[in-house]
């Protein structure tokens, strides 16, 4: 499969990138330490290919990420296949699919519930690949979204669940910014993340995942150090 060339890609890309930085120096930080995750559901082979080039030539740290087990086959496609870009799941996973997400994710960032971790675990032992895996957390407490409740214990066992194995490496936090405008609560949503990480004082457990196209600013200030980005780069997914 082939597309054209988008004429608007590297603007968009530019823009971002603005943005990242502009909310990484007020609180002292380098935009350069956040790694722009590229969300590429229903992104084609050569898009994706397009994009990763454009943000690795301003210097950036990249990965790609998928939130569908169905879409992973595409990073066969030659287009991917060589680019040696790392690869995340950021999903909700099905039990069902565990096998599939091993195979294709270095990072897993949806690990929301014991079962979860019980299949990655098996399927992870069965093909000797150890994945690195973030905690997802409702820190919203929006019933719409998964993840574990927004306290340190259960946090910590889920942690503990992760090591049991030892194929699973625990390596930070996740979540999705409160679905409101108001500010403030979106805000209280990520900075809960970051309190939560930092009251769980464990030095692996250091990554926060947080921050889509509508809320990177804020995501950015209270810490992420990984922002998952779709439209806002890739222009409106099709219809």
């Amino acid at each position: 499969m082939t597309s054209t060339p988008d004429p608007d890609l590297a603007a968009r890309l530019d823009a971002v990138l603005a943005r990242i930085d502009a909310a990484a120096q007020r609180n002292g930080r380098d935009g350069r330490e956040i790694l722009l995750l590229l969300a590429t559901k229903s992104r084609t082979p050569a898009e994706i290919a397009e994009a990763v080039a454009l943000v690795r030539s301003r210097g950036r740290q990249v990965a790609v990420g998928e939130n569908r087990a169905q879409e992973i086959a595409k990073h066969a496609d030659p287009a991917l296949a060589g680019l040696d870009v790392p690869r995340h799941f950021i999903g909700r996973l099905q039990t069902n699919k565990a096998r599939d997400v091993v195979a294709f994710a270095s990072m897993i960032h949806s690990v929301d519930r014991p079962d979860i971790i019980d299949a990655l675990e098996r399927r992870a032992r069965t093909a000797g690949l150890t994945r690195k895996v973030l905690v997802q957390v409702n820190t919203s407490g929006e019933e719409s979204k998964g993840g574990y409740p927004p306290h340190p214990a259960e946090i910590a066992a889920a942690v503990d669940r992760l090591r049991e194995g030892g194929m699973l490496v625990p390596a930070g936090l996740m979540t999705i910014g409160a679905n409101t405008s108001e500010t403030g609560a979106v805000r209280a949503s990520l900075s809960r993340l970051r309190q939560l990480r930092d009251e769980l004082a464990d030095p692996a457990v250091q990554h926060l995942s947080m921050g889509m196209s509508g809320d990177l600013e804020i995501a950015v200030e209270e810490g992420a150090s990984i922002v998952r980005v779709g439209s806002a780069i890739f222009g409106p997914r099709p219809a």
